[in-house]
């Protein structure tokens, strides 16, 4: 599962696998993180893992239990609805940062990134595409300038990429989730703020609400 590791920062080299395998779909919500099997599979010593733990315990994608060690947190629908919630604000004021800022260059950026989810949805791969609309509103937070925001979404991101790995499934037909970064792309175009807090708060809320409809079908 996992691979060897360079000498240098080892805490966050194997904090980065471990988020990976979370959203990969390979560690399990519950599944228990044992320090001496990940120090084996890693080539470290305990102590790195450990403090590896402690940094994703405190990013909230590990939880611990005394006496039995670490484990992948279980996300529940409640959890889903607050990150989604969380996200639509701080990605309305990113774009907001992003409206003034925005280099003719970026906005570029944006419109090819757009343009793979479509040719991510032609060829059926779900997994790309949901790594590929994250990167599009990454990029639209990154665009906004606050380094701050960026992190927090970052954080956001591999708690929804859990969330959503775990459903199996994307909550909607591939073509129309490509096409509904279109109005997001055509107020950023327009500089038109109104329109570009519209077309965010609808394209995230539907997304919130789907999300959490199939989490709560699977009794989570």
């Amino acid at each position: 599962m996992f691979s060897a590791l360079e000498t240098t920062d080892l805490v966050q080299q194997i904090a980065r696998q471990i988020i990976n395998a979370i959203t990969d779909g390979q560690l399990k919500p519950g599944e228990r993180l044992t320090e001496l099997r990940l120090s084996k599979e890693f080539g470290t010593s305990r102590a790195p893992v450990r403090e590896a733990l402690r940094l994703l315990e405190s990013q909230g994608l590990v939880v611990s239990s005394p006496r039995r060690g670490f484990f992948v947190r279980t996300l529940t629908s409640d959890d889903l609805r607050d990150i989604y919630e969380l996200r639509i604000g701080m990605e309305i004021h990113a774009a907001d940062l992003a409206l003034q800022r925005i280099t003719d260059r970026e906005f570029g950026l944006l419109r090819a990134q757009a343009d793979k989810l479509y040719e991510l949805a032609e060829e059926g791969s779900i997994g790309e595409q949901i790594f590929a609309d994250f990167t599009f509103h990454r990029m639209l937070c990154a665009f906004g300038g606050n380094a701050r925001l960026l992190k927090v979404y970052d954080d956001l991101a591999v708690e929804m990429r859990a969330g959503i790995t775990l459903i199996g499934k994307l909550y909607d037909d591939p073509h129309k989730i490509a096409e509904t970064h279109e109005p997001i792309l055509e107020a950023l175009q327009n500089k038109d703020r109104v329109k570009l807090r519209e077309a965010l708060r609808y394209h995230i809320g539907v997304a919130r609400d789907e999300v959490v409809k199939l989490f709560t079908d699977m009794g989570a």
